[in-house]
C-alpha cells in the first residue's frame, strides 16, 4: 500500500473477508490495529508540522489525481 486510498481499499477488502467468513476475527483485528498506527503516524506527522509552523509533504497523502476521481 503506498497511499491512503490502497490503505482504505485494503481495509474494505478485510471487511468484505470477515463478512463473508474468509478471514479470522484475529486477523482482521490485528490487520486493522496496524491500519491504526499507520494512520496515528500521520496524524503525529501532521501535528508535528502544524507545531512548527510548515506545510508537511507526506506521500502517503499525496495520492495521484486520477485515484481521486474515483
Amino acid at each position: 500500500m503506498k497511499n491512503v486510498v490502497d490503505l482504505r481499499e485494503e481495509l474494505i477488502a478485510i471487511f468484505q473477508q470477515l463478512k463473508a467468513k474468509e478471514i479470522s476475527h484475529a486477523d482482521a483485528k490485528e490487520l486493522n490495529n496496524s491500519a491504526g498506527k499507520i494512520i496515528n503516524s500521520v496524524k503525529i506527522e501532521l501535528e508535528y508540522a502544524g507545531l512548527c509552523k510548515v506545510k508537511p509533504s507526506i506521500d502517503f497523502l499525496n495520492v495521484p489525481k486520477k485515484v481521486r476521481a474515483k
